[in-house]
């Protein structure tokens, strides 16, 4: 594959990438002063007066409040939006006794969600959001910044959706001491398995218990290619440094366009992960890989699917970790084995891998609707079922067992980006006891070092987003095998003098003092 070929298609890719609209919209506290400068103005005029006594008496009778839910599909390729409005009309059926809420329900396919919930946002037409700390442009680390997010700090407490879970999942995903996101609860620690298809492995005898590193499966990547397959290592167009070497590393910004600093573990301490021997070696494998014939340039070029995984076209891909692996089986439609790569870790943002926001442009009034509906969502098994998997008899049955069997190809969901797994009815492939395999998943990882820091860009924000541009364009090919071997060394040269060009240095010495400061204060 021609270097230039591959600089062309990243550097186009980078400078086609959106950034963050700012929503029309304030936190909490703007909101609330906004409301004061609205009283005061109401009140030099009679007829605005009793315009605000109306509604403050309609608020008061419990009327209905509508809020817009927006979320992504990962499932399927497209949503059926005939089906979603069926799932939103049954939701809304079943709460209308329970709370005063009634949803419309909005669903983006995954790849192209970012682009379309973001041009939502921006139109102030998104109440409540689903979000990651791993998303792009519109994911946790630039909502804050951007004031897109509702302050929920003095909503929580006492309600439901606050006692749903343990004060420590609250204490973990604030942002500046304040609560911004209602994180869904799944495997909120993170770590990261190797996924193989069993059938592969019983066909060719492959011995998994041998595998340490990710060089180990080489043989095995050899069998993949003499079957014939497209894909023997399927990146599922990722940049996995930040991912496989997080026994090193703590990449605590959790996302790959950012993976050029770190915390290194073993010395508490920032680093350049760009010039590190890890990130080498990492690179020199993948471009040796793609060779090889075992990275096919679909990943590269980003022309892969989220559900290419769901064919056979692939041997060996990546998984993250969760207590019961075994969703992956249904998730993918094939029987699936992992191994695990990495340990497990909590850190600053592991237990905001799957998350809802209020948006800032949501009234007081919306703002305790999200939270009625979400304490709802979070506690009531029904509700959850049916935002998870949808109408019972046409997208999912109960089996004898009282597992879910989801049977639909127009609405399909998982737990882990829909509610919490302590109220979601577990898959028939499922234990009984599957609320507590998380419980215990989560109170048995590594805690890392930097757990609870979170590093502000907003000094160094100019910088930081053309350091993003410069891993499209060198990053993200080096990760997915777009470079000859023999131009690896002298690519990642390039490739760091691009972010020094950038602004990466002053990037640096803020993560540093950052660091430093909250090391100190602790």
């Amino acid at each position: 594959m021609k270097i230039k070929k591959i600089l062309a298609l990243a550097l186009a890719g980078a400078m086609t990438a959106t950034m963050l609209v700012g929503c029309g919209g304030s936190s909490a506290e703007t909101t609330e002063t906004t409301e004061t400068t609205e009283t005061t103005e109401a009140a030099e005029t009679e007829t605005a007066e009793t315009t605000e006594a109306t509604e403050t008496t309609e608020a008061a009778s419990g009327d209905v409040v509508t809020i817009n839910v927006t979320r992504a599909l990962f499932n399927l390729a497209t949503p059926d939006s005939e089906q979603v409005k069926k799932v939103e009309t049954a939701i809304n059926d079943y709460i209308k006794d329970k709370i005063n809420v009634q949803i419309n329900l909005t669903e983006y396919g995954s790849g192209e969600y970012t682009d379309k919930a973001n041009l939502a946002l921006a139109n102030n037409e998104i109440n409540l959001l689903w979000t990651a700390s791993w998303e792009a442009t519109i994911g946790t680390n630039d909502l804050v910044p951007n004031n897109a997010v509702y302050d929920l700090t003095d909503l929580l407490p006492g309600t439901p959706l606050y006692d749903s879970m343990d004060a420590g999942q609250w204490e973990a995903t604030k942002y500046n001491g304040k609560n911004y996101f209602i994180p869904v609860y799944k495997d909120n620690v993170e770590g990261y398995d190797l996924m193989f298809r069993q059938d592969l492995v019983d066909k060719y005898g492959w011995d998994l218990s041998s595998i340490k590193t990710l060089a180990d499966i080489e043989p095995m990547l050899a069998d993949a290619k003499a079957e014939g397959l497209k894909y023997p290592y399927l990146t599922q167009k990722t940049a996995m440094f930040y991912r496989y070497y997080i026994d090193k590393y703590d990449f605590f910004t959790a996302d790959s366009t950012a993976n050029w600093v770190a915390v290194d573990r073993a010395t508490d301490t920032v680093v350049d992960t760009v010039l590190t021997d890890q990130y080498k070696e990492f690179c020199t494998l993948m471009a040796k890989w793609a060779e090889e014939g075992y990275i096919s340039e679909d990943d590269v070029t980003k022309t892969t699917t989220d559900t290419t995984t769901q064919t056979q076209d692939w041997a060996i891909s990546w998984w993250t970790d969760i207590p019961v692996n075994d969703e992956a089986d249904s998730r993918y439609g094939q029987d699936v084995t992992m191994v695990p790569i990495t340990d497990r870790w909590a850190h600053s943002t592991s237990a905001l891998g799957s998350c809802y926001c209020v948006t800032a442009n949501s009234t007081p009034e919306q703002a305790q609707a999200c939270i009625d509906f979400m304490g709802l969502l979070y506690t009531d098994s029904k509700l959850a079922d049916m935002y998870t998997f949808g109408i019972e008899g046409e997208d999912f049955t109960y089996d004898a067992n009282g597992h879910v069997e989801q049977t639909s190809e127009k609405y399909n969901h998982s737990m882990w980006e829909s509610a919490s797994a302590t109220v979601v009815t577990p898959l028939a492939n499922e234990p009984d006891n599957k609320a507590d395999l998380y419980k215990d998943f989560n109170g048995g990882a590594n805690t890392s070092s930097a757990a609870g820091f979170r590093f502000d860009k907003t000094p160094v924000a100019a910088q930081f987003s053309a350091c993003q541009n410069v891993f499209e364009q060198y990053g993200f090919p080096l990760e997915n095998g777009g470079f000859a071997a023999s131009d690896v060394e002298a690519t990642i040269e390039a490739y760091q003098a691009a972010l020094d060009e950038a602004g990466y240095q002053d990037i640096l010495a803020e993560f540093t003092a950052q660091y430093d400061a909250w090391k100190a204060a602790k």
